[in-house]
């Protein structure tokens, strides 16, 4: 079966759990902690895709990570995705379960790229101004790229904005390209 269509199942099924219960702003907390240690930490990203780690020790050891750090429904949805053999998709199950969060709540996802790292205030400003704009609310990510050399990138679902030095440059070459070749 196609890796993403796991994902994507498994997200659909706690995502359906958490509204049933009614834990939907609890379980989504649980799922973000769950996605950041697997961005952060190699070690555990390691720990679910070795095959050589038997399920059972698999399981022990997700009940001694997350026992009393995440909701009960959470602890059970993890053990049965590493009984199920599942669980190198938990990184893609936390992503699938957060799109279908913010889709539910009416949230858009934003990134601005930068040629160096903005100062809180200035993310806050811009925050507040495309939700202005969108008339929803924003969740603003930031990425790094030197190769900008100045200005920003900003994408907010599938519109991009590119005010870049380097796209800026990029087109004054072009023109200049075309200007020499219809001589």
């Amino acid at each position: 079966m196609n890796h993403s269509k796991i994902a994507v199942r498994y997200a659909k099924a706690f995502f359906s759990l958490a509204k049933e219960k009614k834990l939907l702003d609890e379980l989504k907390i649980d799922v973000s902690v769950i996605a950041q240690l697997t961005k952060d930490s190699s070690e555990f990203l390691l720990l679910l895709g070795s095959p050589v780690i038997k399920t059972s020790q698999k399981v022990k050891l997700l009940k001694t990570i997350f026992e009393k750090k995440v909701n009960e429904q959470t602890l059970n949805f993890l053990v049965l995705i590493a009984e199920n053999k599942r669980e190198a998709h938990v990184p893609g199950i936390c992503r699938n379960f957060m799109e279908l969060y913010r889709k539910e709540q009416g949230i858009k996802t934003a990134t601005i790229t930068s040629a160096i790292s903005l100062r809180k205030g200035i993310i806050s400003q811009i925050q507040k101004k495309l939700e202005t704009e969108f008339d929803t609310k924003i969740e603003l990510g930031e990425r790094v790229n030197s190769d900008l050399i100045g200005g920003f990138v900003l994408r907010v679902d599938d519109r991009q904005i590119d005010a870049s030095v380097a796209t800026q440059l990029r087109k004054v070459k072009e023109n200049l390209l075309q200007t020499e070749i219809n001589k």
